[in-house]
């Protein structure tokens, strides 16, 4: 995804490039930000609520000293406060406080819906109000590189440059803040890049402009085999699945959320889980 567009502007362009409506995208990412968005088409549609649950990876920059009505460089700056004192040791302990099995309240300038209506909306309309924390696990959060610089409004700040791995539905403008209050001089994300989502990663990704000259898409049973674990059935229980046979499914796969079932000739039949030792279908693709 290129800077500036939203996750939308993007799935409505590849609606263009593909020539169908049905089209949609795993993760929603924020306009400033690039990187690996996942999109859908067709039947692998069916397939995209549950490689959003998938772990995320990102590489972006922190600047300490600023905070912004956003959390990110998009929003008019509310506060500046000279950086220049914050050590190295001190953004060290700041990270750790932010890593593992942490609560965060997401940016109120987000997507995310209180009482049915979406929270920047609220947040446009000058409305005071607040986001209760949500569990996320932040496995991974880096300092590669730590810089002073000299912000437009001539406050000492520190630029961070950071990798974090982390959970569905973890908000890195929202570490950007915290980390900041943490330090007691307010930040803000001034650039995040997308490198990972689950197993697709950025060197395999596609631009706009390389897919309007040549659509080329992964096949969705390659797709559902990189990111499931892999469930290989015979041609006769391939048979029963495809009718609506509730299979019983073997031990290994017990709590491993989604599982791709594949048939004899290695087509993609679905996607199940496993409930009470029988597999529960949640996408059905063969038949």
């Amino acid at each position: 995804k290129p800077s500036g567009f939203t996750s939308h502007d993007v799935v409505a362009k590849m609606r263009g490039i593909a020539r169908t409506r049905r089209v949609g995208h795993a993760g929603t990412l924020d306009p400033m930000a690039t990187g690996v968005l996942v999109l859908g088409v067709e039947k692998a549609t069916k397939l995209l609520g549950h490689l959003a649950l998938t772990e995320k990876e990102y590489l972006g920059t922190i600047r300490l000293g600023q905070n912004t009505v956003t959390d990110d460089a998009e929003g008019e700056i509310t506060s500046s406060t000279d950086a220049s004192g914050i050590t190295r040791e001190a953004v060290d302990a700041g990270v750790a406080k932010l890593t593992g099995d942490i609560m965060q309240v997401p940016s109120k300038v987000s997507a995310i819906k209180i009482d049915g209506v979406r929270s920047y909306k609220r947040a446009r309309e000058g409305e005071d109000f607040d986001i209760p924390a949500r569990p996320v696990t932040v496995s991974s959060f880096l300092v590669h590189d730590m810089r002073e610089a000299e912000a437009e409004d001539g406050t000492r700040v520190i630029d961070l440059v950071v990798s974090v791995v982390c959970s569905s539905g973890t908000y890195i403008r929202a570490l950007a803040r915290d980390l900041g209050a943490d330090l007691g001089v307010g930040g803000h994300l001034t650039a995040l890049r997308r490198t990972r989502v689950g197993p697709y990663k950025l060197d395999s990704a596609k631009t706009l402009e390389q897919l309007e000259q040549e659509l080329t898409v992964m096949p969705i049973a390659e797709a559902a085999a990189a990111a499931f674990p892999r469930w290989d059935v015979d041609a006769r229980r391939a048979r029963l699945l495809t009718n609506g046979v509730r299979l019983e499914m073997p031990d290994e796969y017990a709590g491993s959320g989604p599982v791709a079932v594949f048939d004899p000739e290695g087509r993609l039949l679905a996607l199940v889980e496993q409930q009470k030792g029988k597999a529960k279908s949640l996408a059905v693709f063969g038949g």
